[in-house]
């Protein structure tokens, strides 16, 4: 009889849903903060790998260098990987000044 009502006392103290572990962030991550995903950084951030780890990075915007992975799947080897660019802009081949287009990188351009 006695406990019976430790037990019904107790269920009350404890908590009805588990908290979220202590490496999970509460609010959105900033720039350089680590994440799982894209999901964990804040507005105008990605979650991208940086080493051997993940953090939150700029996403591009018009003009900087991105890359173009000619392969699916190669994203995930890169050691160190870019955000895409932002919404409304391609990541393309950028067209140099020039005679001969030597120049094989990439930015984030208005379509």
């Amino acid at each position: 009889h006695g406990a019976a009502e430790l037990d019904e006392i107790g269920a009350e103290v404890l908590p009805r849903r588990t908290p979220a572990p202590a490496w999970i962030p509460s609010a959105k991550g900033e720039e350089g903060d680590f994440c799982l995903r894209s999901s964990d950084c804040a507005a105008g951030l990605c979650c991208a790998r940086h080493f051997w780890s993940k953090i939150c990075k700029p996403v591009l915007r018009e003009g900087q260098v991105c890359t173009r992975h000619r392969r699916k799947g190669a994203h995930g080897l890169e050691i160190f990987q870019r955000c895409q660019c932002a919404e409304g802009l391609a990541c393309r081949l950028q067209r140099e000044q020039g005679p001969t287009d030597t120049s094989r990188l990439h930015t984030c351009q208005g379509h």
